[in-house]
Parts: structure tokens; C-alpha cells; sequence
């Protein structure tokens, strides 16, 4: 999130999506909240490099949340009626596509939700035909093509499908009216230069845990990424996680990587009981930054984020109450430490600070960073 520290280019955002290997934010926020935050000059076209090429895949990993206490189904529709939940606002994960059976086999298994008759229909078509584009799945189906595109949303929202390219979920979570219309008609007002019909093939997604060697194989690869993630690991940092094994498996892996001398163990963030776990390199960048806080010559920028993205840690390394992990949300940081949040519009203070600071970090709230060619590419208003 420094400006001194973000990526650029293709191999920068790869980078940036195998240290959020597997975590899960709401769809909407990827591009203009997460992903634009940490690279410089964010490129959409290099998303789709990425996922066309098979180095990153997308998908809902969690199980749907069920009918308790009432609530609906939480399937999730393109246009975003009352009852299921938006499409946009249901967590899905980027991830290194070689990981993406190991993520979805860890992830807490949840029954198939109930679906609409359409998605029942191009559910068919894909276990049948198997990987297919849009266009096969609309002659496939003998559905209209429009019933189809809302088909597909469902069943990403239910975890059950993915596509070749992120394309795919760009154009679900996309009004339609903001898109060109199907068939190649034209609209009067602008429209985004993306449709459904870029997503490359749709495929069924991979249900099995696996064998037990496996598991072992996986909560490994989970522990390290994690590690690559935070730089220190400790039980309370699996509260932003939705893909999370018991913390007795982790911490028998942790220790063994301390024993093989890979990782250091040790009391690195106060305040917090348990085992705690860090990247030998995370150590000596601590001890700068700590250094850095006494003289206060260090990160005195403002840092803003989306309190989706996993850096909001309020509550967890910080105390007080937690801010809501919705994109909505927002979050200041002034030297790492949380100053402000905006929940719902209102802003709410973490310290007492003077008017003139408090003005300047209430406009950092409502401002958001998203390059030229990710406003041009959403057709975002300036």
C-alpha cells in the first residue's frame, strides 16, 4: 500500500495476487478497492493476461450462508433484486489457479443451495458438455440468452462455476445496461468495451477433498501462504480468513518449519496470547519500523483502504470493536495506526485529533485511488 512499496507491470500484480492467494473479499472490490491500491497505473488488461494465460483463476471458495433465522438464500443474481444477495457483494477469491483445488478442498463444505430452474438447466449443460462458451451454453440450454448471463451468475455465487477469464466476473457484477447489449446492438450512452461473451469457456467446479496425504499437503501450503500473507502469523489473523483449517493443524506445521529453522517463533506483537510465528525477513523490517515510531520520521502519509481488503486488522492487532468487512467501508491509517473509519457514511474517530486533521483525513475517506485505465476500462465517472 505505500506508494514506495506497489507493484507495477504484469509480474507486480502477480506478485500482489500470490501473497492474496486464496482470500476472499466481495467481488466488486477486486479491481478498483484491492488490486488498484497496490499496483501502479492498475491495468485490467493484465487481470485478464493473467487468467487467460492459466496463472490466475477466480472462484468462490466459501459455502453459501443458509437460511437461518429466515434469511433467504444467499444465491446471488446480476441484477441485484431484493431477496438473494448481489452478486457483487459475494465473496469470491483470486487465486494461483494451480491452488485453486487446494483452497476449494479446504474450504468448509456446505450443501448445494437451491437453484433457479435456468441455473438447473446450464448446471446440465456443463456436466454434460463439460468446459463451454457462452454461446454454446445459450443453443445448449435453448434458453434466452439474457436468462443464461443470469444462470451464470447464480451458480459463480453459489461456487459452483468459473470462467477462463476474469471478463466473466467483470461483466456479472457490471450493470447491463452499462454493457453493450448481446447480439451487437448499440446503445446511445457510453458502455464499458467488455461483455459476457470475452469470458472465455465456463466450467464446473471440483467438489472432492481429496486423500488424507493431501490434506496434510494443503494445510502446509495454506500455513505458508499465510505467512507470505501477514508476515507473522498468530490464531487471531484466521478471523479474516474464510479457507481455514483448525489452528492445532497450522500450529503442528508451524512448528515444524521453526524446527527446520524456515521460520522464527517468538513474541513479536504484544498484547496477544499463543504461538506466534514470522518470516525470518519480517523480523529485521519490525525492528525498523519500531525504531522509525520513536522518531516519527517513517509513514507519515495517510494510508486509505477498503475495509474488504485484508489489511483491515481492526479489532484483531488493534484494540476496540471491529470495522465491518464490507467495500463500503473505508479505513485511515496514519503510521500504520487506524485513525478513522467510514461505516455507512458517518465517520467514526479512533483518536481526538485537531479540525484541521480531521478535515484532511475526512476527504481521504471519500476519495479512492483507481487509475486512468481502470476508470476508462469500468467507465467509472471521474
Amino acid at each position: 500500500m505505500d506508494p514506495a512499496e506497489r507493484a507495477a507491470g504484469l509480474e507486480g500484480l502477480a506478485g500482489v495476487i500470490g501473497q492474496l492467494d486464496g482470500f476472499e473479499i466481495p467481488s466488486g472490490a477486486w479491481e478498483p478497492d484491492v488490486l488498484a491500491a497496490r499496483c501502479e497505473e492498475y491495468d485490467p488488461a493484465l487481470l485478464d493476461l493473467l487468467c487467460l494465460t492459466g496463472r490466475v483463476a477466480w472462484a468462490r471458495l466459501s459455502a453459501p450462508a443458509s437460511r437461518a433465522r429466515g434469511a433467504p438464500e444467499e444465491t446471488g443474481t446480476a441484477t441485484g433484486r431484493a431477496g438473494p444477495r448481489p452478486l457483487r457483494s459475494t465473496p469470491v477469491a483470486l487465486c494461483l489457479r494451480a491452488h485453486l483445488e487446494d483452497w476449494r478442498a479446504l474450504a468448509a463444505p456446505g450443501p448445494r443451495p437451491a437453484l433457479s430452474s435456468s441455473a438447473r438447466e446450464v448446471l446440465a449443460v456443463l456436466e454434460v458438455r463439460g468446459p463451454s462458451f457462452f454461446t454454446d451454453l445459450v443453443a445448449g440450454s435453448g434458453l434466452l440468452a439474457t436468462q443464461v448471463e443470469q444462470a451464470l451468475a447464480e451458480l459463480a455465487a453459489a461456487g459452483l462455476v468459473t470462467s477462463d477469464g476474469f471478463t466473466g466476473l467483470r461483466a456479472l457484477i457490471t450493470p447491463s445496461d452499462r454493457r453493450k447489449p448481446l447480439g451487437g446492438a448499440t446503445r446511445r450512452h457510453r458502455t464499458v468495451p467488455f461483455g459476457i461473451e470475452g469470458a472465455g469457456r465456463w466450467v464446473l467446479l471440483g467438489m472432492g477433498p481429496g486423500e488424507p496425504r493431501e490434506e496434510q499437503r494443503r494445510v502446509e501450503l495454506l500455513a505458508r501462504t499465510l505467512l507470505q500473507r501477514y508476515g507473522i502469523v498468530f490464531r487471531r489473523l484466521l478471523l479474516r480468513e474464510t479457507v481455514r483449517p483448525p489452528w492445532l493443524e497450522l500450529l503442528q506445521v508451524y512448528r515444524r518449519l521453526e524446527a527446520r529453522g524456515e521460520i522464527r517463533g517468538g513474541r513479536f506483537v504484544a498484547g496477544l496470547s499463543g504461538e506466534q510465528f514470522a518470516l525470518p525477513e519480517a523480523v529485521p523490517r519490525l525492528r525498523a519500523l519500531r525504531r522509525a515510531a520513536g522518531t516519527g520520521t517513517q509513514g507519515e502519509g495517510l494510508v486509505v483502504i477498503s475495509a474488504a481488503d485484508p489489511l483491515n486488522l481492526t479489532g484483531v492487532v488493534t484494540p476496540g470493536e471491529r470495522v465491518p468487512a464490507l467495500a463500503t467501508n473505508r479505513i485511515a491509517y496514519r503510521r500504520g495506526v487506524p485513525v478513522a473509519a467510514r461505516e455507512a457514511g458517518v465517520v467514526r474517530w479512533f483518536q481526538d485529533l485537531p479540525p484541521a486533521e480531521r478535515l484532511e483525513i475526512e476527504r481521504a475517506l471519500a476519495r479512492k485511488r483507481i487509475s486512468p485505465a481502470l476508470r476508462t476500462y469500468l467507465g467509472a465517472a471521474g
